[in-house]
């Protein structure tokens, strides 16, 4: 499987970020890594060991990038409102300066679905909902979409727009919504094991049926626990079936 490192100093971040690359052609798969963890997390767990007949077929090209939830919601040392300007910050950075990078290195027509499993789930989906017009679809693992999950009780204008759950239900701006029901690839995926929370992406598949966005909902089973093994069988599986 071919993969390249590439990195630059981000302007909006003011830090080098890394992003390995997989493969050479397919849609692009931007992938958000869980917690804390960095830009080669989803190699090191074998997902792109999982997903690698895909990858080497030519039917998808990855894109991976580094978090910097340990600079945000993650650092119980900042204040509250420094992790949301950071939040905030993060998602400029990718579609700024991440998404340029994917179009310029396959092209413009190239489709570009966000991806993340966990924490990386959450942001899969916001860059997606709040950026239909960069980003044309999301594959969500084992997410949690209400902000407020991670922000200690803090609240401000950022968390509400960064909160799927808070700023969805209210959002009536025609262009994103338009945008969101024309994208074929809006896949909610969970487990209902260990640690698992179903539920939250039920609630966010009503809101969006709500909107009338279409989407899957994909909830698996009590096997299936909010760990790694569940997510390298889940991304092979809708990489397999709905792409």
């Amino acid at each position: 499987m071919h993969r390249e490192i590439h990195g630059w100093h981000s302007p909006r971040l003011h830090k080098h970020m890394e992003v390995a690359v997989y493969g050479h052609y397919g849609f692009a798969l931007l992938m958000i890594p869980t917690a804390a963890a960095d830009y080669l997390e989803y190699e090191r767990f074998q997902l792109m060991a999982a997903i690698s007949p895909m990858i080497n077929e030519g039917k998808v090209k990855v894109y991976s990038v580094n978090s910097i939830n340990s600079e945000s919601w993650l650092n119980n040392h900042m204040h509250p409102r420094d992790k949301s300007i950071r939040h905030t910050q993060f998602n400029e950075y990718i579609y700024q300066e991440v998404v340029p990078f994917i179009r310029n290195s396959t092209s413009w027509e190239t489709p570009i679905i966000a991806c993340g499993a966990s924490l990386g789930a959450f942001h899969a989906a916001n860059l997606f909902f709040k950026r239909p017009d960069l980003i044309n679809g999301v594959i969500a693992m084992s997410g949690d979409y209400d902000l407020a999950s991670y922000t200690k009780g803090y609240h401000d204008q950022d968390v509400y727009f960064n909160s799927p759950m808070q700023y969805l239900p209210n959002l009536d701006d025609h262009h994103i919504l338009s945008a969101m029901r024309a994208s074929q690839h809006i896949h909610i995926m969970t487990g209902s094991g260990n640690y698992e929370a179903p539920d939250a992406s039920r609630r966010l598949s009503g809101v969006l049926h709500a909107k009338g966005v279409p989407h899957d909902l994909d909830v698996w089973g009590h096997d299936m626990p909010h760990d790694w093994p569940t997510w390298r069988a889940m991304l092979p599986y809708v990489l397999g079936a709905k792409f």
